[in-house]
């Protein structure tokens, strides 16, 4: 996704001034490890609070998610925000169906496997009881005058760092989310009534922990087993 500013052609008039605020290092150390703690706050939440949160919030969460940055500033993706008890209703049905199904006939044993620790089943209670659902869509292309398509560039990558965002600002404002991928999750566009140059990409529930809420136990790698400097 890097377009550079001494590529051939390019517009002079799309330039404007950059720069950063220039922390010291102590600074900046803190500044990270200040965020470090907050995102080690965020786990995967299946057990949520029906209580209310403000629409604002939601609003203000997918403000900063949509500053991710995408291929040619595209910004290829749509979130979709759910609070309607039918419509919650109706794609917990339809995510249980094929939930039921890959729990029964699609996932492998290996795969089974993995997931018995987290102690999950084809039941999504969470899919109603959420305030709200968020569906992330991936836009593959928009329709143009004339019946052509603008194309999105980078489109997956895109909408994963702008998912990402997304999550870490919900974690910001102390909601808990889950990250839900029922698959296949084509009844999404269909119940959402979505253009057919986008396809679902993620279905996060967000909303405040259950007073009794519980996540399971894990343990994440440290930063040295998933990162190595100048490998030659």
């Amino acid at each position: 996704m890097d377009e550079s500013p001494h590529a051939p052609n390019r517009p002079p008039h799309v330039d404007q001034p950059f720069s950063l605020p220039r922390y010291a290092a102590e600074e900046a150390a803190r500044r990270v490890a200040a965020f470090r703690d907050v995102m080690a706050t965020r786990r995967s939440c299946r057990f949520f609070s029906d209580e209310p949160v403000p629409r604002e919030l939601i609003v203000a969460c997918v403000d900063a998610a949509n500053l991710a940055p995408s291929g040619a500033n595209r910004q290829p993706w749509r979130f979709v925000i759910v609070d309607d008890a039918v419509l919650k209703h109706e794609i917990r049905r339809a995510a249980e169906e094929e939930e039921r199904v890959s729990y029964e006939q699609r996932m492998p044993d290996e795969w089974l496997e993995a997931l018995h620790p987290i102690g999950t089943d084809w039941r999504k209670p969470f899919l109603e009881t959420a305030p709200y659902l968020v569906v992330v869509f991936r836009v593959d292309w928009e329709p143009r005058a004339g019946g052509t398509k603008l194309k999105s560039y980078y489109a997956p990558e895109s909408c994963g760092i702008a998912a990402g965002l997304f999550l870490a600002a919900c974690t910001y404002a102390g909601l808990a989310t889950l990250t839900h991928t029922p698959s296949p999750m084509g009844f999404l566009s269909t119940i959402l009534k979505r253009p057919t140059g986008e396809k679902p990409f993620l279905l996060i529930p967000v909303g405040y922990p259950a007073a009794d809420a519980v996540v399971p136990r894990l343990v994440k790698r440290a930063a040295g087993d998933v990162m190595t400097f100048n490998v030659t």
